[in-house]
């Protein structure tokens, strides 16, 4: 629709995720009537990400340096493990700040239907963590909808007989929800998770 440049920018604009063509039309004419300086700093952002940033060699999380900021931290509980299945995941249990145990970042979960296997995940590293007996405890924190479901049921079989305790994060009904628009399975996930309040 629009000349070269302009045309190839909102093409690749909307190869990202979440964008659509308007959202990427939208951006690339912002970009355009941007004072340069700004579009250089995005520029050089974009590019050092890529230059700098890579994944951790223990978990998987990212880093700019061989080991994440987590996996480097001696404070950390070394005998619990959280499974997530995108780095994303860890900074949205680390703003709970609940959790002082360590990560382990799957890179996805199981999805049949997309091509992704268990070969295709990051769970022959997991299971290579676990076969030093420090961990005690896998906490399963993939999302639950169905491929989050396969991946904890797979990671489950697998992780159980290994002697280790497996949990799955708790779900149901969010605070401040409403019953009547809660779907069955949220709803059934509430009953199982409930718990005796004396």
């Amino acid at each position: 629709m629009y000349d070269g440049a302009v045309q190839d920018l909102i093409d690749e604009l909307g190869h990202l995720p979440g964008i659509g063509p308007k959202s990427a039309q939208r951006i690339a004419f912002h970009i355009l009537s941007t004072d340069p300086v700004d579009v250089r700093r995005l520029a050089d952002a974009i590019t050092t990400v890529k230059e700098k940033v890579r994944f951790c060699s223990t978990c998987g999380n990212v880093a700019e340096s061989e080991q994440c900021r987590i996996c480097a931290d001696p404070r950390r509980a070394e005998d619990l493990l959280c499974v997530v299945e995108e780095p994303k995941d860890v900074v949205v249990i680390e703003r709970t700040r609940e959790f002082r145990g360590r990560y382990h970042v799957l890179g996805g979960a199981i999805d049949p239907m997309n091509g992704v296997g268990p070969d295709d995940l990051r769970i022959r590293e997991l299971l290579t963590r676990l076969g030093d007996g420090k961990v005690q405890e896998v906490i399963i924190a993939t999302d639950p909808n169905i491929e989050g479901e396969a991946t904890a049921t797979y990671l489950t079989r697998m992780l159980v007989p290994m002697g280790v305790t497996v949990s799955r994060l708790a779900s149901g009904l969010p605070v401040g929800g409403d019953l009547e628009y809660a779907d069955e399975v949220t709803l059934g996930r509430a009953f199982e998770g409930r718990r005796t309040v004396s």
